[in-house]
């Protein structure tokens, strides 16, 4: 039976819903599911994470117990871990902490790496994932010893298989001489992240200033969703780059996209292209994002978005 080892991310303590995608991509009759978890919450997570079909539950540590994050420290650790329990093939998200800690793995077993990938068989090595600002989308063949996938979060929709899991505990030494890591600044959006959101609304030229961002966050808190930007507005100085949606930004696949005052660029396309369901408020009719959407309104979004939080609000009431 093919091992398949994932790596699972949490926040606060918490799983990212994320990873189930991850999980579900892995799914085979012959294969053998280890979830990798470095931050000593195994137990507390067995149950979810047998649910949707991790096999093994692995907990990697030091003999004095969980690191701190250290992208060069987890990754080591995650090496020994997978050379200890016979395993070739490691997929985790195409995240801020995936894209520290995936690359490092691929190197160190001199792996081919394939990140942002929004399907993946295990069974023929074979990926898709978009290219050319989203305009297409390749299939490519991997192959060696080893092969590392970073999965492009909420691209693959979750899907349960209840197994019983074992825990295991696995502990290595391993150092970091050339990184110590002082301090973590978390810094710009803040609130969801973007990659992880169910649903995002963006604003771009049409927002006119960083004042009426406000606008968008308010609706944001009614709905619990993410507040990204166009390019324009970052460049622009109105938001942080944190919260920038597109080529150069961050690549989402939320189940809804709300786009406020954005024309609709091949570059911003390229990083929302994938949501579920993208909703479009702009003035001009002609606008390229027209073409992009599944639902368009011709409207002034100052007027359309604090109308649309107060429904929600309603309804939720």
């Amino acid at each position: 039976m093919k091992k398949v080892a994932i790596l699972i991310e949490t926040k606060n303590g918490e799983l990212k819903q994320s990873n189930f995608g991850v999980i579900t991509a892995a799914h085979g009759d012959d294969h053998e599911l280890y979830a990798l978890l470095l931050d000593g919450s195994g137990a507390e997570h067995k149950a979810t994470l047998e649910y949707y079909g991790a096999d093994k539950v692995v907990e990697i540590a030091s003999a004095e117990g969980p690191w701190a994050w250290n992208p060069v420290i987890w990754s080591k650790a995650v090496i020994r871990a997978l050379q200890h329990l016979g395993i070739n093939t490691l997929l985790g998200l195409t995240s801020p902490q995936g894209k520290e800690l995936l690359p490092r793995i691929a190197a160190q077993l001199d792996a081919p790496l394939v990140m942002d990938c929004t399907a993946v068989n295990l069974t023929d090595q074979t990926v898709e994932k978009s290219q050319y600002s989203g305009r297409t989308t390749a299939i490519l063949k991997i192959r060696g010893a080893h092969h590392v996938y970073g999965i492009r979060p909420n691209a693959i929709g979750s899907q349960t298989k209840p197994v019983a899991a074992e825990l295991i505990s696995f502990s290595t030494e391993v150092d970091s001489p050339a990184l110590n890591v002082m301090e973590i600044k978390q810094a710009g959006a803040g609130g969801i992240d973007l990659t992880e959101a169910d649903v995002i609304i963006s604003g771009g030229r049409g927002m006119e200033n960083s004042e009426n961002f406000a606008v968008l966050r308010k609706c944001a808190e009614t709905i619990g969703a993410a507040v990204g930007a166009s390019r324009v507005a970052v460049d622009a100085g109105w938001v942080p780059h944190a919260m920038q949606v597109g080529q150069t930004g961050a690549t989402v696949s939320p189940k809804v996209y709300i786009a406020c005052g954005i024309s609709g660029s091949v570059q911003h396309s390229a990083g929302m292209k994938t949501s579920a369901m993208i909703i479009a408020i702009n003035t001009d009719p002609d606008a390229a994002i027209t073409k992009r959407c599944d639902y368009f309104t011709v409207a002034d979004l100052f007027e359309i978005v604090p109308l649309l939080a107060g429904k929600l609000k309603a309804h939720e009431g």
